[in-house]
C-alpha cells in the first residue's frame, strides 16, 4: 500500500485529503497540534477506510525536530513514504493585522511553521521519494502571489514556500513537486484569519477541493504551481 504523511490532518484540508486517501486505499501518518482532536480524526478515518488501511496519529508541532522524527518513523513502520503533504500552516496573527502591527515573533513563527518545517521534512523523506518516484505537495495560497491588505506575513512565508517548491522540482526530476492554492475555504484557519468575513458561510468546504489534489495524484500531474478551483472545474 502506498503511504502519505499528512501534516495539519485534525480538520479542514488535511483532514478531508487524509479521509479521501484511505479510501482509496492509502496508509497514513497524521500529524496535529490537539492529540484528543488528531486522535478522533484518525479513528474515524480508519473506521470508514476499507481494510486493512493503517492511519497512524503523531500529535505534536512540525517545528519541532524530534517530532519531524517521529512522524518519518512511523511511515517508514508503515513501509516508507510515497506523499508527503505539506499542510499544516500557521498565519503569523490571529485575527491578521497590516504590516505595521504584525509582530516580529508573529512572522517569525510562520516562517518557521510553513517554511522551515516543511522543508526539514522533505529533506528526511526525499531519499524514500526518490526510490518510489513519490510526490510533495505543498498546501499554498493566493497570497503568495497577490498582495492583500493584512496578508503579508502569512502571504510571504507562503512566496517562499511556492520558491522552494519550484527549485526542488528542478533540483529532483524523479519526484513530483506541487505547491497548490486551495482557494479561500470555509476552516478554522480562514476563520481565525478574516472572523468578521461575511461571506465565510458560502465559501467551499475543504471536501470539494479534495478532487482537485486527487487529480494531481491520479495523473501523475508535472510538477508546477496549480490552483485547486481550475483543477475541480476542469475535470
Amino acid at each position: 500500500m502506498p503511504v502519505a504523511i499528512i501534516t495539519g490532518a485534525s480538520r479542514g484540508l488535511g483532514r478531508a485529503l487524509a479521509a479521501a486517501l484511505a479510501d482509496r486505499g492509502w496508509d497514513l501518518v497524521l500529524d496535529g497540534r490537539d492529540a484528543d482532536v488528531l486522535g478522533a480524526a484518525a479513528a474515524e478515518i480508519e473506521r470508514g477506510a476499507p481494510p486493512p488501511v493503517r492511519v497512524e496519529a503523531r500529535s505534536g508541532d512540525v517545528t519541532d525536530a524530534a517530532h519531524r522524527a517521529e512522524l518519518v518513523a512511523a511511515a517508514e513502520a508503515l513501509g516508507g513514504v510515497d506523499l508527503l503533504v505539506n499542510n499544516a500552516s500557521a498565519l503569523g496573527a490571529e485575527p491578521l493585522v497590516p504590516l505595521a502591527e504584525l509582530p516580529v515573533e508573529g512572522l517569525r513563527a510562520a516562517l518557521e511553521t510553513n517554511v522551515v518545517a516543511p522543508l526539514a521534512l522533505v529533506r528526511a523523506v526525499l531519499p524514500a521519494l526518490r526510490s518510489a518516484g513519490g510526490a510533495v505537495l505543498n498546501v499554498s495560497s493566493d497570497a503568495a502571489v497577490e498582495a492583500y491588505p493584512t496578508w503579508g506575513g502569512y502571504g510571504a512565508s507562503k512566496a517562499a514556500l511556492e520558491q522552494l517548491s519550484a527549485v526542488l522540482a528542478e533540483e529532483e526530476p524523479d519526484v513530483r513537486v506541487w505547491w497548490v492554492d486551495p482557494g479561500d475555504l470555509r476552516t478554522g484557519l480562514y476563520a481565525a484569519a478574516v472572523p468578521d468575513d461575511p461571506d465565510f458561510g458560502a465559501r467551499p468546504l475543504p471536501e470539494e477541493v479534495v478532487p482537485a489534489f486527487l487529480r494531481l495524484l491520479d495523473g501523475r500531474a508535472a510538477s508546477g504551481r496549480y490552483a485547486a478551483p481550475g483543477l475541480v472545474e476542469a475535470r
